[in-house]
């Protein structure tokens, strides 16, 4: 793709980057197949070829954020399937990214929009005030069914009080107990390795026992575990709304407590069972690339981040096949892992190793929808995008869906009856570990 930016423009490292991932465009279109949004509404401008015209286009002029720009920006998942599509290589995620933070500096967003991200950053990140929130949630929850029935279905361009619905429909509808795993969990028998692993922030809150499995799994064959006590949010929610600050706020604090703990004992890996989170960690280098104090230390950071399965993989686990494991397991993988990672194959071989009867979902590409803070931001294409990741799960008659990321879990999980999991719990229990809670009540 042919551009036209200024040395001035281009003396600005964001606009360089973001300039020559332009240039690799070549227009063929391979992208708008897998684009969940152009599949839905077959709008080109809701396609990764159409919203990167777009960018172009508002970067070369050097102004401000247009609303009809922003509409079409904000439709976007991040879901980064158009990348794994792209034979041409274009990094759409560190384009997306860049605009998303241009609007955020140059864009003023109606009202309601900046009251709900304002709310949104300022909760989901923090573990206590989430929790807290949760439970308001859970009272609400009544609310929610009452104003739906007041006023309809969301609408395509959203109202406030379609995200007020949206959000309090993904509240857990049981709450979940506090998180009580040790800072340390040793290894059992001969010690193998040295880990940290990412507590999380809306994880922690939503789903403690995913990480709990992840710290049985690991100790029983051998892993010490670290939980550092000053980490928190990856930063990964305030970045895709383009609160860039705040995202390299949250980057450079992690950075700090995970080589701290390097610095005290060793660590083989920082490990993420959340892999949304799991994405961000692995971008920390880039983000950071321009920071004399961290740009070294993030980049190892990114060396060090490793999913949950990844991990596991190469600890040749002794997985045992027993009857009741002979269970229809529904893979659903999740966008940040296998677009976002390229982490595809791993998890499926565990699980079969385990001695689950593995189904492909059709469509096993598209997004469920969840992305982060989209099911809350956009709420009439990620009720839709639900609804039609469920059928294609519900085809292939599973009796578990499996999966490595909280927040495709919650909005599954919330249009289903059929249990649930984070992909480690089940290789926990098959590793000598509990049945997963999900599937114990289920009675699956």
């Amino acid at each position: 793709m042919q551009t036209v930016f200024t040395e001035t423009q281009l003396a600005d490292s964001h606009m360089a980057v973001s300039e020559k991932i332009l240039r690799s465009c070549v227009h063929c279109g391979f992208c708008t197949a897998t684009c969940p949004t152009y599949v839905l509404e077959g709008d080109e401008l809701d396609s990764p070829r159409g919203r990167i015209y777009l960018i172009k286009e508002m970067f070369e002029q050097g102004r401000a954020a247009p609303a009809d720009i922003v509409t079409h920006v904000d439709r976007c998942l991040s879901c980064l399937s158009c990348m794994t599509t792209c034979p041409s290589g274009v990094h759409y995620m560190h384009l997306v990214d860049h605009a998303r933070a241009h609007i955020e500096e140059t864009y003023r967003r109606p009202l309601g929009d900046r009251a709900m991200r304002s709310l949104l950053a300022m909760i989901l990140p923090y573990r206590r005030r989430f929790a807290l929130a949760l439970r308001g949630a859970h009272l609400l929850r009544p609310l929610g069914r009452l104003l739906l029935r007041s006023v309809g279905a969301p609408r395509k361009t959203p109202r406030l009080v379609d995200r007020v619905i949206a959000m309090l429909a993904l509240a857990p509808r049981n709450l979940p107990r506090p998180a009580h795993a040790p800072a340390v969990s040793s290894a059992q028998g001969a010690k193998r390795g040295r880990v940290a692993l990412m507590k999380g922030c809306a994880q922690e809150a939503l789903n403690p026992r995913i990480n709990e499995a992840a710290i049985r799994l690991l100790t029983r064959n051998g892993i010490e575990v670290i939980q550092a006590e000053d980490e928190g949010c990856c930063g990964a929610l305030v970045h895709h709304m383009g609160k860039t600050p705040q995202a390299l706020d949250f980057a450079r604090a992690n950075i700090d407590a995970w080589l701290k703990l390097k610095a005290e004992g060793g660590l083989d890996a920082i490990l993420i069972t959340a892999s949304g989170c799991g994405t961000t960690l692995k971008d920390y280098g880039f983000m950071l690339r321009d920071d004399p104090a961290y740009a070294e230390k993030a980049a190892e950071v990114s060396r060090l981040a490793k999913d949950i399965c990844e991990y596991v993989a190469g600890l040749g686990l002794r997985l045992v096949p027993k009857q009741q494991h002979d269970k229809v397991v529904a893979y659903h993988s999740a966008c940040s892992l296998q677009h976002g990672q390229k982490i595809t194959d791993q998890p499926k071989r565990l699980l079969k190793a385990a001695g689950f009867r593995l189904r492909e979902i059709p469509e096993g590409h598209i997004c469920c929808g969840s992305a982060g803070t989209y099911n809350i931001m956009q709420p009439y294409f990620a009720e839709r995008l639900r609804e039609r990741k469920i059928a294609n799960i519900e085809s292939v008659r599973p009796d578990i869906i499996a999966l490595g990321n909280i927040g495709c879990l919650m909005q599954i999980a919330s249009g289903t009856t059929i249990p649930v999991v984070h992909t480690v719990e089940l290789l926990d229990w098959a590793n000598g570990g509990p049945m997963p809670l999900q599937i114990e009540r289920a009675g699956a």
